[in-house]
């Protein structure tokens, strides 16, 4: 019996020390915001009613409501934040989306002196610029420590309010103190909720899931399209037919894959179009250009088939030549678009690293098929000299193998 006791009491402690350790080192964004200990506790205006663990961007929520003057005490904490980030929480009195939020910033400047104030969301191409707020705000402050920026305030809400649609986020902060734009996918579109501020229900709002996806949608089709599809066709047409040119095998299956290419990027165009139309405000003027651009010079292509003259047409030969340089022009600046649109959705790694080996795959078949056909072409040219001297100068021509 002492034996075992001995052994129950060995095995408590060394688990203590292993686990100990473990439970310190864990990030915040794993621990609870019930558990959280404000560093200056004795503080009054540290302690809170209520808290929230928010769904993403390592982020807490805490508040004390106060119904009868219709005021709300907040404290929006953000985890594993650098100096070289900015982030925001505020409120938007008038719908659930970003364009009207009422918002307050902090990020730690140049010289190290931590920034706190309040800027009005005015329009999806907001520059975060310092202004007054439709709601009366006082006690404004922020604290950072150990890579956790703290904003502290207090605001004073419409008489009755007891439900607010809010909204928090983070993005970089360059050279020159200039806060540059939030990620455009992933948990940055989903950082928005609706709080009960009686219950201490919060919900997140779905409106962000849904246009993530869209726009997950939008880049997938793309990429396979103009991305992909569209240089396969390509190279089919240019090089299959340098082997086997009387086989119209080449014809027909650039036809097929260009069409099914441009069919998917019809879809992806009008994904891209339903982004802009549920995103008023934002502008990535460069990729909507280009974007349409392909899009209509792609019109033009399949639109051509229908006016393709007969090989033997005199009109034949400035077909082609329409033909080929529109088709080059179409596959670069789709191409173009597509890591355009990388650094514009910024997704995970995973999938940049999947096309840049998809484009390296393609970029190595390219060259290999050019080499093969440059190569063709010089033994064709070669027997074609030697059978006019044949003819010539009755010299004997080596024999071809076949």
């Amino acid at each position: 019996m002492a034996s075992t006791s001995r052994f129950l009491l060995l095995f408590v402690i060394i688990s203590s020390l292993f686990f100990s350790p473990l439970a310190i080192s864990l990030p915040s964004s794993t621990q609870s915001c019930a558990r959280f200990v404000f560093p200056n506790k004795e503080d009054d205006d540290h302690h809170f009613a209520s808290c929230v663990d928010l769904p993403v961007l390592n982020s807490f929520l805490y508040w004390t409501y106060y119904p009868s003057s219709s005021t709300v005490q907040i404290c929006y904490r953000h985890t594993e934040s650098s100096s070289g980030t900015w982030v925001a929480w505020g409120i938007n009195p008038t719908s659930k989306g970003m364009v009207g939020t009422q918002a307050l910033i902090a990020y730690q400047e140049l010289d190290g002196t931590l920034k706190a104030y309040t800027s009005p969301i005015n329009s999806y191409g907001t520059q975060l610029a310092e202004g007054e707020l439709s709601l009366k705000v006082s006690d404004l402050s922020a604290s950072y420590m150990d890579n956790e920026i703290a904003i502290f305030a207090t605001l004073e809400l419409p008489t009755n309010t007891t439900m607010i649609n809010y909204l928090w986020q983070d993005g970089p902060v360059s050279s020159g103190n200039a806060l540059g734009m939030h990620g455009l996918s992933g948990q940055h579109v989903q950082s928005m909720a609706t709080l009960d501020l009686s219950s201490g229900t919060s919900v997140p709002t779905k409106g962000g899931k849904s246009k993530s996806k869209l726009r997950n949608i939008h880049g997938a089709l793309n990429v396979i399209s103009w991305g992909t599809m569209m240089p396969i066709g390509f190279m089919l047409a240019r090089y299959l037919k340098v082997f086997r040119p009387s086989d119209p095998l080449w014809f027909y299956l650039h036809v097929s894959c260009q069409c099914l290419a441009f069919l998917i990027g019809v879809v992806g165009w009008a994904t891209g179009l339903a982004l802009r139309l549920m995103s008023a405000g934002v502008h990535h003027t460069d990729h909507i250009a280009i974007g349409t651009t392909v899009f209509s010079l792609g019109i033009l292509q399949v639109l051509a088939l229908r006016l393709r003259p007969h090989k033997d047409h005199k009109y034949r030969c400035y077909w082609n030549i329409y033909h080929h340089y529109v088709g080059y022009i179409v596959l670069a600046l789709g191409i173009a678009n597509v890591f355009i649109g990388y650094k514009i959705l910024k997704p995970g790694k995973g999938w940049e690293i999947a096309y840049y080996v998809i484009f390296g795959a393609l970029l190595f078949t390219l060259v290999m098929l050019e080499a093969c056909k440059r190569l063709k072409k010089s033994a064709n040219n070669e027997e074609r000299n030697c059978r006019g001297s044949e003819v010539v100068g009755n010299i004997a021509c080596p024999q071809q193998s076949v």
